[in-house]
């Protein structure tokens, strides 16, 4: 999966992240630093998102339409077991 919006956003995280490290670096003020982080984590979620809608819209209508059964439960679980470990904490 090449998708280049996803390596846009990725790339400008990537500079934002290394914006955050230069703020310990020169021991900003921690609540500045913590806004940063979340506006990263914010960020990082999106493409997520981004990444699972492409999934769901290839791989999974693709399985789901498909003969093998077993492929088609497969690709649910998977899904299943992203939404469950983006809710744990």
């Amino acid at each position: 999966m090449k998708d280049e919006n996803v390596l846009k956003r990725l790339r400008i995280i990537e500079g934002h992240l290394k914006g955050i490290i230069r703020m310990v670096e020169e021991d900003t003020y921690c609540i500045d630093v913590i806004r940063q982080v979340q506006a990263v984590e914010a960020a990082l979620n999106k493409v997520s998102a981004q990444i699972l809608e492409g999934h769901l819209n290839s791989c999974v209508i693709t399985a789901v339409q498909g003969e093998d059964p077993a492929e088609r439960q497969r690709v649910l679980k998977e899904v299943l077991e992203v939404f469950e470990t983006s809710t744990k904490v």
